[in-house]
């Protein structure tokens, strides 16, 4: 089996290419070759049952992907695109990364006779926009606030259109805020939402621009993984013509996000959280659903992480793996 990871070097398309390098298999099959592409190169090296071919460009390229997908991967993971502020930042780059590299593997795969790959798709909850029904369910209208949201829920459109046409079998899930997010800041609207947990850890003060009562839906980089590989091997016809769903989170607001440091680490982390309110973050913000109702991911087999305290753990746990 070939794979292809679009986006291999980011946190999550990283962590997706070492487990399925550490295990050399994705769904009981084994993996005889790993494509992973970004923008830059992804730290990454071959097993003795896994050839990885490490390769950087940019997505919005046609040529580029053309090239790419010459190759005719089995499973394509399409984890590519700029993140929430910088789309609303930069208009073009975002529908440039975000909208045209999207288009450029369709069309890339729709060029390649006899050839129907399995795609992933990572969307994002953006694709909802106020007002919002208690629990967002994914028959829901998507109606974005963001030009990222936008660019999102295009791609969505498009995956179940080529799929409908039998140009590849397509899924798309929409991933909650992934947290905790290891290194430096990104410039994500939801950035903070990290770092008030990964900077006081680290004996750092983070800065808090939303109330304490601001709702979010949060999922692990461990659940991340989870759901690309359950994507990229489930049976996709109970999904029908609609193949996005929403993954399973936590909803939680600040305060219970800063009550399960607290348990976990303890008030100095907790003091640590400075509140610095920022009009323009609390605005994005603002324009995202807070809670969903996600029975129909975990009606096909997708699972969420079981509590927050959890997902800090595991980030301590990774944390002294990396360091050790």
């Amino acid at each position: 089996m070939k794979l292809l990871i679009i986006g291999a070097a980011g946190m999550v398309g990283r962590r997706l290419a070492e487990t399925i390098l550490k295990s050399g298999q994705l769904g009981g099959q084994a993996v005889d070759a790993l494509t992973a592409f970004d923008v830059f190169p992804a730290d990454l090296a071959s097993t003795p049952q896994v050839q990885v071919t490490v390769l950087s460009g940019d997505v919005s390229d046609r040529a580029t992907v053309d090239g790419l997908i010459a190759e005719r991967p089995d499973v394509i993971f399409h984890l590519a695109a700029i993140v929430s502020g910088e789309a609303e930042a930069d208009f073009d780059k975002g529908y440039a990364i975000n909208l045209d590299g999207t288009r450029h593997i369709f069309e890339a795969i729709r060029a390649q006779a006899d050839y129907h790959p399995r795609v992933v798709y990572t969307s994002s909850i953006a694709v909802f926009g106020a007002p919002f029904e208690d629990k967002i369910t994914d028959t829901f209208i998507t109606a974005p606030m963001t030009s990222y949201g936008a660019q999102k829920m295009i791609g969505e459109l498009l995956l179940n259109d080529y799929s409908r046409k039998g140009i590849f079998d397509g899924i798309g899930i929409r991933l909650p805020t992934i947290v905790v997010r290891p290194g430096k800041p990104n410039k994500a609207a939801s950035g903070f939402f990290s770092g008030i947990i990964r900077e006081p850890l680290a004996g750092l003060d983070a800065e808090l621009p939303v109330a304490d009562d601001v709702r979010h839906w949060f999922a692990s980089p461990d659940a991340a993984v989870g759901f690309l590989l359950h994507a990229a091997t489930m049976d996709t016809a109970p999904l029908g013509a609609r193949r996005c769903l929403t993954m399973p989170g936590l909803s939680l607001t600040i305060a219970e996000v800063l009550a399960a440091l607290r348990e976990v680490a303890g008030d100095d982390a907790v003091a640590r959280v400075k509140r610095v309110p920022n009009d323009t973050i609390r605005g994005i913000v603002a324009g995202w659903p807070q809670d969903f109702d996600p029975s129909r991911a975990l009606s096909v087999g997708f699972t969420a992480d079981a509590d927050f305290q959890s997902i800090i753990r595991a980030h301590i746990r990774d944390m002294a793996h990396a360091d050790g």
